[in-house]
């Protein structure tokens, strides 16, 4: 083996199974199995859903805890990251599928007024730049409740607040915006999201993701006419909006944070430049990536193939890890990607696989060092 090589491990986690910082940590154990002197970088990536905030953490942010509402608006412990001035919040933290509980959804009654609380809580830490990384939220409000929760007012027709969720803009009469945190104004807000929808229609928040909340084909259609509702009391710019991409993303928080200004970006590429990925880049003469599920949707905004495509400009090498591989070898040749190595490879029982993916992600790591490094490394 050539001294000079050295692997830069960039993957997203293994939904279900394994952390970005756990996936970084077994596959860096399994190629150091094969050649215990081979120089490793982990950078563990995200691109702005579930894990964003673990992803800032590694890269050497600080990870800050404060008290928020859930979805359901019992308090839970959330976490968002600061480095310096920039602050990087993740809507899942307090408003995502995992803060609710076990076997219980709640389609039209789930709020973000916690990422609204997060968001302020960056803005009481000093943050003037804040990057919110949307996506796995419970919620589909429109990001009404985060609104709420940085001084909006949404009312109902006897002036009384409209009740939390999707369902409860229906009863929207008005809408008032002059209250919100003045700190907004002079802050850049980057909406960090791997989904380019509108909030409404047949390719809107509810139609697309509520189903996956939990949303019946009725509830789909009550949450898309409350959303519409919703921008109609907010006027003639919330239309134009509602229009834009981005903002039907996590069930239409995009919309809320497009309404206070900020700026849509594909999540991983965001991301890769707050984690500081381009003179990890420039290190590396090889670059291990992946997620738990390799297929159609990565090809479309996810955390490998923002990786592949960034390590391809720069002309480097790039394999990939998953649990399980469902993109031919011509699809991820397009990508980027010279070679993907599945678990299911070395374990067929899917879960097995989601049960020990840890040790058998180290096995997979140990054949991607044999076949890059050969028996000299051995």
């Amino acid at each position: 083996m050539d001294g000079g090589r050295r692997v830069l491990v960039a993957a997203d986690k293994f939904k279900g199974s394994l952390t970005a910082v756990q996936v970084a940590e077994r596959v860096t154990a399994g190629l150091r199995r094969v050649v215990p002197d081979l120089e490793v970088e982990a950078l563990p990536v995200a691109d702005g859903g579930d894990g964003t905030v673990d992803a800032a953490a590694a890269a050497g942010f600080e990870r800050r805890e404060v008290r928020v509402a859930g979805p359901l608006g019992d308090e839970v412990t959330a976490a968002y990251a600061l480095r310096g001035t920039t602050a990087v919040v993740e809507m899942a933290e307090a408003s995502g599928l995992g803060r609710l509980p076990a076997g219980v959804l709640a389609p039209l009654t789930a709020s973000t007024y916690g990422s609204g609380q997060l968001l302020r809580a960056a803005l009481d830490a000093g943050a003037r730049t804040i990057v919110f990384g949307v996506g796995g939220s419970a919620t589909t409000d429109g990001g009404a409740g985060m609104l709420a929760a940085l001084g909006a007012r949404f009312l109902d027709v006897d002036g009384e607040p409209v009740g939390p969720g999707g369902g409860g803009l229906a009863g929207l009469v008005r809408a008032d915006l002059s209250g919100l945190d003045p700190r907004l104004a002079s802050v850049e807000l980057v909406l960090a999201s791997d989904v380019d929808n509108p909030l409404t229609g047949p390719k809107g928040a509810a139609a697309v993701y509520g189903p996956q909340k939990g949303a019946s084909a009725g509830e789909v259609a009550v949450l898309d006419a409350a959303l519409a509702h919703f921008v109609t009391v907010l006027g003639e710019r919330a239309s134009l909006v509602a229009a834009a991409p981005g903002a039907g993303a996590a069930g239409g928080i995009g919309f809320g944070a497009l309404l206070l200004g900020a700026r849509f970006r594909p999540g991983i590429e965001v991301m890769l430049e707050v984690l500081g990925f381009a003179p990890a880049l420039e290190r590396a003469s090889l670059v291990i990536t992946g997620e738990g599920s390799l297929d159609e949707q990565t090809l479309h905004g996810k955390a490998p193939a923002g990786v592949a495509a960034a390590a391809r400009a720069a002309g480097k090498d790039v394999v990939a890890v998953c649990g399980r591989l469902a993109l031919t070898p011509e699809a991820l040749a397009g990508a980027g990607i010279r070679r993907a190595y599945a678990l299911t490879d070395a374990e067929p029982d899917v879960s097995v696989c989601m049960g020990d993916a840890g040790p058998i992600l180290e096995r997979v790591a140990s054949r991607i060092a044999r076949d890059v490094f050969g028996p000299a490394g051995v």
